[in-house]
Parts: structure tokens; sequence; C-alpha cells
């Protein structure tokens, strides 16, 4: 079976270990599918970089639990192995009240073993006390075994061997602190790899460490991709909530056709710039491969190098990204600027997320408050702030949008350390915390205009085609 690598907290080192363990299976020419639970776009980006294979996103709020399940069976019928990396701590879910989206809900949904990571820095016997609490505070899971990570030295070891020996499960891979790798970060997480000069070097330590760190003999099983979910759910994708309210898990999973329909237009295909450099590469996989199931072409683009938007593109997509630390480069790209102006002008659809609605607008602030000019469809300036908005969302349409027709509601996610200031007359969404009931009046938030939909709300696609394909059809009116 595949296994689920957890923290007892965040910041224990889940994602070290989850990259030593992939680079040590791919230096072995092992097919591995990894995934990432939560809506995390950065760790992603590495576990892709590492296995050489795209990492999926798991997340019950953004999609749905059956969802999460159907995406898992389709994405390892032709791998070695599978391998999950966890967020935040263990039971840590969306709400704090509950464990709905943890790393335990998800475990639970795929029926798989946990391989949980203990930060021993600054423990000793104290860590058998640690263990024995997630053993046994959910019986419905299965703890595989413990990997001590940032463990000080071989008298250490011992104390912590010492402590976990009444424990019925193994110890499956021990870190020393002097083998901790440092992957440099910035105000929103790790810095990406498209940033990052020597990954090479930084993938061969990693192997390194997993060659020589873990006990593979008992490993390797557990990370076989056998005898997983049914195969049954592949023939059945799930659909989710389709709009409506969050609702218990046994209400949360229905059906929709295993075939996505493609969008009715010319033989042509459809070309959708998607801006894609440092600037601009938080996209979910799942999202991409939709829009090329529906039919259409995605041609990557460079807002921070090309003068110009491809030839014959029919709409535009802007993933979020790291603007504010290429402001100037963005400015100086004066003639790509004032192409995505007059294409979004002219009408052509356009679908902005995070970094994107903040490129669209008039000026960006960066960190170190200076200004500058950014495309300027939007009426507005982006200022960075010292305050960091993360968070999940449900938001209602207010008015339609090339993606979303007035009343729809969907469930999304933010994350960004700026402010806009001012805000549209009339929003595109009125947005409420993920599990409340919107009866009161919402916070308004994103931009309609032309046929551009701009928004701080992170949108996966997986299990509502609908919307990439009312972008499509947007797209191919406009072509016409």
């Amino acid at each position: 079976m595949a296994l689920v690598i957890a923290g007892e907290r965040s910041g224990v080192g889940k994602t070290t270990i989850a990259l030593a363990l992939l680079a040590s299976l791919a230096e072995r020419n092992f097919q591995v599918q990894s995934f990432k639970v939560g809506p995390d776009y950065i760790d992603p980006m590495f576990h892709g970089r590492v296995s050489g294979r795209p990492c999926r996103n798991l997340d019950p709020v953004l999609t749905s639990e059956a969802y999460v399940q159907h995406c898992f069976v389709q994405q390892t019928q032709t791998v070695d192995y599978a391998l999950i990396e966890g967020v935040m701590g263990l039971f840590d879910g969306a709400t704090g009240g509950d464990d709905w989206a943890s790393t335990a809900h998800v475990a639970r949904l795929l029926n798989l073993p946990v391989l949980l990571v203990l930060d021993c820095s600054r423990l000793a016997r104290s860590v058998a006390a640690i263990a024995h609490g997630y053993q046994s505070f959910d019986s419905r899971l299965k703890i595989a075994g413990w990997v001590l990570n940032r463990v000080g030295s071989d008298r250490h070891l011992e104390l912590l061997k010492t402590a976990l020996a009444p424990s019925p499960l193994p110890i499956l891979g021990v870190l020393r602190r002097q083998d901790g790798i440092t992957i440099p970060d910035r105000h929103l997480g790790l810095v990406p790899t498209d940033e990052l000069p020597n990954l090479k070097g930084l993938f061969n330590h990693l192997a390194k460490i997993g060659d020589t760190c873990f006990d593979w003999v008992h490993l390797l099983p557990l990370l076989r991709t056998e005898n997983l979910i049914s195969p049954e759910l592949l023939t059945s994708p799930p659909m989710g909530r389709s709009g409506a309210e969050r609702e218990s898990a046994a209400n949360l999973t229905s059906s929709r056709s295993t075939s996505i329909p493609r969008v009715a237009f010319s033989k042509t295909p459809l070309r959708i710039a998607v801006a894609q450099d440092p600037a601009f590469n938080f996209y979910y996989v799942d999202n991409l491969e939709l829009l090329r199931q529906l039919g259409a072409e995605l041609i990557p683009w460079s807002p921070l190098a090309d003068p110009a938007l491809p030839e014959r593109v029919q709409g535009l997509y802007f993933g979020g990204g790291f603007p504010e630390q290429f402001g100037q480069i963005l400015a100086e790209n004066a003639s790509g600027r004032h192409a995505v102006k007059t294409a979004i002008c002219s009408g052509m659809p356009t679908y902005a997320e995070c970094g994107g609605l903040m490129y669209l607008c008039e000026y960006l602030v960066d960190l170190q408050g200076r200004s500058f000019p950014m495309v300027g469809t939007l009426p507005t300036t982006t200022v960075m702030a010292p305050r960091l908005t993360l968070s999940y969302r449900q938001a209602i349409a207010v008015q339609d949008s090339p993606l979303i027709p007035a009343g729809t509601r969907v469930w999304g996610h933010e994350f960004h350390r700026s402010r806009l200031t001012t805000e549209p007359e009339v929003a595109l969404f009125q947005t409420w915390k993920f599990d409340a009931a919107p009866v009161e009046q919402g916070v308004p938030e994103g931009w309609q205009r032309y046929q551009l939909h701009a928004s701080y709300v992170h949108l996966h696609w997986g299990d509502r085609p609908e919307i990439p394909q009312r972008f499509l059809q947007y797209c191919a009116a406009w072509r016409r």
C-alpha cells in the first residue's frame, strides 16, 4: 500500500522526510506518485521535480471526499510506489474544532498507514508519551512507525530508543541534526524550485539521506501501490458538492459521467495563454489537465520576459505566485503589460488568481515600499502588508463571470500577504469561512469587468469541470 508522511505538529520536517524518500526512490528508477494534503502549491513543486511526476493535491475542502479517493486511485494505477505528505499536525483540521481536511482525515479516507515524524530536538524520554498519545488518540488510524528527526548524538538516540522500546511500533527512520537540509523560505513559505540555482545538488543530498537514514526493508512494502482502494472509483468520478453547502461525509459523494464533454467549437483548438515563469507558478495540475481534456491548447508565456502575448490566443490564465518579488522586472516589460491590457479590454476572457490579480492592478507596492506600474486593468493598487491572510473560504458569486454564474457557491482558499487600496463597487463574490452558514452579509471580494474574473480566492476545479467548461465556452464565443 501507499504511505502517509505525517507530523506531530507543523515544522517537524515532513517535507524534508518526504523529499528524501522520493529522491531515494527516484534515484533507483522507481515510478513513484506523490501527493500533498491541503491547498499547498510550493511543496508539490519540489515533489514533482524530485519524482519526475506531477504531485497532486488531496483536499476535501477544495474538492470533496469522493474526489480525493478518486484522484488517488486514478493516479496510482501505473506506478510502483505512492507517498502522501501531510499538512500541519496529524489531527489539525481546517477549523480546529475537528479533523476535517486534516492528514488523519485523508489517511482514513484512503485507508492508508501513517509514518509519524517526531521532532526530537528537545526531547528524550518524553518522546514515549507523545508517541503513545498519537498511537491511541484515534483507533481508526494505523500508525506504521516512527521517524526520529533532529537527533543530536548517539547518546541522544540511545535515550530515544530506550523510551520507545515498549511501543509495538518500529522506528523506521533516524535523521541527525547535522543531516538537516535548509531550503530557503520567504513570507509565503519555501522559495519555489524555479528560483533555486542548485536543485540537482539539493536532490543528490536528499537522496543520500534517503538511502542511509531509513529502514527500507520495512518501508518499501508499505509504499507499494498494491491492494489500494477499490478501482471501482475510477468508473464513477465524483462531482462533490455540486454547489450545495458542505454536508456530512455521507452526503458528499455523488457521481458524474466518466467522460468530460469537450466544448463545442471549430476544428481548431482554443488556445489559452497561461502565465508561467518565476512570478506566476501556482497552478493545480488538475486545473490545467481539465482544460486540455476539454479541448484547449495551453500556451505558456512569461509576463517577466515576453514582450507580447502568444499568437492567436482566445483566453488568458494567470495563476498565483510572487509578483511582489519581481515588481521591477514586470514593470520594465511595458510592451507585455500593454499587450495584456489590450487583450482584456477587448473582451478576451481572462482568469486571474491572487498573484494574477495583483499583476492586473494599476500599481504594486512591494515589501520594500517601492511602487511599480502593472497592467492597469483593475483601478486599484496592491500593497504588501505585514498581516498574512490564510484561510479556506466559501464564496457565492454576486454577478456572472466567465467562470461562474451569479448565485453559484464555490469553496476556495486564500493565501496572501497583500491588500487592495480600492475595492469594486460591486464585488465578484461574497465570502464566508468555509464551514459557516452564509446567513449574514459576507465579505465582498474579487473583480469582474470586461470578461475578467480576478480574485484572491484560489479554486481547484477537480470535481467542478463545469467551471473550466464555461470558461472555454466564453473563449469560443470571443473567438467567433
